[in-house]
């Protein structure tokens, strides 16, 4: 049986090691599974304490993505079968993978992280926490999880609201595809490489003399991936979202009731701008209240105060929101028509909205309350 991640360490010049993670289910996009996150975590806390690994490279497997999110599948089926009822799945797979993501964010050791291809969801969640987050030509980067009645989790209440303007609210209500420029120009990506500048990049990290200093190699790292870029023939392209941050700003400005009249009379020429607009309008309502509250934390929580609201947002989306319905409308039966709870963000009840902001647990009794 294939392993779904794969750990490998790889020698270097300097005696010292690096550690190697590859997410390997190419077929589903190399999609998190809460075994792969169980292994992932347990193996990144080994390599942490052992002086012989310089840092941590995370990577996907094939050429179409470093991880296109979280396989959710079976937080459906155990969230259908018992409704209106918080399901262990759905618990145990968001705690999970939510310490997961903040290990990587606290990791002390360099986190090298190959965003090439797609990076969606749990994939981002995974890129955030890198201290060094390559992006490249082919990178597609999104928060999409408006289309199955979720809402930009994995961290994203905490990076979404520290970027320029109101892009943060845009890329939760849209979806939008962001390609290199973009994330770099929001701070997901900080070094850019050619796709096909990988297998160099892997040999130069051999000749590096790495020592047992973390400081000393975040350092060494980045100077290494700076004289790579420098160098690469690729072209990171152009950032839309920075050329239209004024127009992005004033569509993204008001409360909920603005936004989406402004998003839904929207006349626009722009190809992109009318995707983003198809798919905040065909989203859940329920999602977009969950997004504006998200957005209304602003830059004040802490990020461990960002991961423990989430988790209580996200397993209530599975028991009381329109997550069921959205994973199945896009993932089961795949007819890509959901029926949500709320046909209109007008109609969606104050009480269906508090319903799912409000905590499971008691804070003493959390399952992240050691974060």
């Amino acid at each position: 049986m294939t392993q779904d991640v794969i750990f490998q360490t790889l020698g270097t010049l300097s005696g010292q090691q690096i550690g190697v993670v590859t997410l390997n289910i190419e077929k589903a996009l190399n999609a998190l599974n809460l075994d792969m996150v169980k292994a992932m975590t347990k193996q990144l806390k080994q390599w942490q304490q052992d002086d012989s690994i310089a840092f941590v490279v995370l990577d996907g497997s094939g050429d179409k993505a470093f991880c296109a999110g979280g396989d959710v599948r079976a937080i459906y089926h155990a969230s259908v079968a018992t409704p209106q009822q918080m399901t262990i799945e759905a618990c145990d797979f968001f705690t999970q993978e939510y310490q997961l993501d903040y290990l990587l964010h606290q990791y002390g050791k360099p986190v090298m992280v190959w965003g090439d291809g797609i990076v969606m969801g749990g994939g981002l969640g995974l890129m955030a926490g890198g201290s060094h987050r390559i992006v490249t030509e082919r990178s597609r980067i999104a928060m999409p999880e408006v289309t199955i009645g979720l809402y930009p989790d994995v961290g994203g209440s905490y990076f979404l609201n520290r970027m320029p303007g109101k892009t943060g609210l845009f890329l939760g209500l849209t979806a939008y595809n962001m390609n290199a420029a973009d994330a770099a120009y929001v701070n997901l990506g900080n070094h850019f490489l050619g796709s096909d500048d990988k297998e160099p990049l892997f040999d130069a990290l051999a000749e590096v003399n790495w020592s047992k200093n973390s400081s000393d190699n975040h350092t060494l790292l980045t100077q290494l991936l700076n004289r790579m870029q420098d160098a690469t023939q690729a072209d990171i392209g152009e950032s839309l979202l920075e050329q239209y941050q004024t127009e992005i700003d004033m569509l993204m400005q008001g409360e909920i009731e603005d936004v989406h009249h402004q998003l839904s009379t929207l006349d626009t020429e722009l190809d992109w701008l009318k995707r983003a607009q198809k798919t905040a309008m065909a989203g859940s309502p329920l999602s977009w209240f969950l997004i504006f509250a998200q957005a209304n934390i602003g830059s004040d929580k802490s990020l461990a105060d960002c991961f423990k609201w989430e988790l209580g947002v996200s397993v209530n989306c599975c028991s009381h929101g329109d997550f069921c319905e959205g994973v199945r409308a896009l993932l089961i039966d795949k007819d890509r028509n959901p029926q949500w709870q709320f046909s209109h963000a007008s109609e969606v009840t104050p009480e269906a909205v508090t319903q799912l902001l409000t905590s499971p647990w008691a804070v003493d009794a959390h399952p992240l309350k050691h974060m």
